[in-house]
């Protein structure tokens, strides 16, 4: 298996930090791979064909790839949106984030399917899970031709919505495309206050396209935001029934860190490598659970 970082972890949230001055520490620090985050700095909507190529062979050049693509846009413009503008302009933002995917090789973008609130956004709106339903698989509908055409799996991931709650409700959304290019992103740390992440890897199984790691700590069975946490061995994820599960579900490819909380915020350089470290610990069967 190979380990991937998430580059708001070593760009920050806003591409503060430009991505060609930290591809040599990632390198060093072991990793394979950079997930790339979409929607600002120098990955926004408006970056050219060339530019984009241009990234992508500085990454190449230094020995990484780019397995996949990430983005914070869909918290504020949904898929799922009953209103049909915010819709639109949701639809025609993915419709770039895929074509960009395609320029850097990445071979699926990160989809939030919809919301039925934002936790962290009094302003948005609580909006039924019956119409967020109906609204995002209208929505993916239309993406799943220009997602073949370039080749870049719709990867749905799972977040703190209220949307997509549970394994089964997850499977069952993505298997009514009936199409291979409408997969999950499995985000292991995401289901642990609810769940546990080698429960949903065995239900979601093939479906799969990449999985996100992080750690959270379970507060009197449930928790907060707060209770996610900056090291990968600190929380109540079981990293070995994790692992054999997903190797018995065949899955062989990226594992991308997504740790992006910590006392300095991100970037933080320092947080990464001692991310790398921990994860080589994890895959090395060097963790006790």
């Amino acid at each position: 298996m190979k380990i991937a970082v998430n580059g708001w972890m070593v760009c920050g949230f806003q591409g503060e930090i430009k991505i060609g001055e930290v591809l040599k520490q990632v390198k060093e620090m072991g990793w394979d791979g950079m997930e790339l985050c979409y929607g600002a700095g120098e990955l926004s909507p408006t970056a050219t064909m060339n530019e984009l190529k241009n990234i992508r062979t500085m990454i190449e050049s230094e020995g990484l790839e780019i397995p996949s693509l990430a983005t914070g846009f869909y918290w504020s413009c949904s898929l799922g949106s009953p209103d049909a503008e915010e819709r639109n302009n949701a639809i025609e933002f993915t419709k770039k984030y895929i074509e960009s995917a395609n320029l850097l090789g990445a071979g699926a973008v990160l989809v939030l399917p919809g919301t039925v609130d934002v936790c962290f956004d009094p302003n948005r709106p609580t909006v039924p899970a019956k119409e967020v339903w109906k609204w995002a698989q209208d929505s993916i509908h239309q993406l799943i031709p220009f997602a073949e055409q370039n080749r870049v799996i719709l990867a749905l991931e799972n977040v703190w919505s209220k949307f997509l709650t549970g394994p089964f409700e997850f499977a069952r959304f993505i298997d009514l495309f009936q199409s291979p290019w409408v997969k999950a992103y499995f985000d292991a740390g995401n289901c642990l206050i609810n769940g546990y992440a080698e429960h949903w890897a065995e239900i979601l199984a093939q479906r799969i396209a990449r999985v996100h790691i992080k750690n959270f700590k379970r507060n009197n069975g449930g928790g907060t935001l707060n209770d996610f946490t900056p090291s990968l061995l600190d929380g109540d994820l079981n990293w070995n029934n994790l692992l054999q599960t997903l190797k018995n579900i065949g899955y062989d490819y990226y594992l991308t860190a997504e740790v992006i909380v910590g006392e300095q915020g991100m970037p933080n350089l320092s947080q990464t490598q001692k991310v790398a470290q921990e994860l080589k610990q994890i895959l090395h069967n060097e963790v006790s659970t």
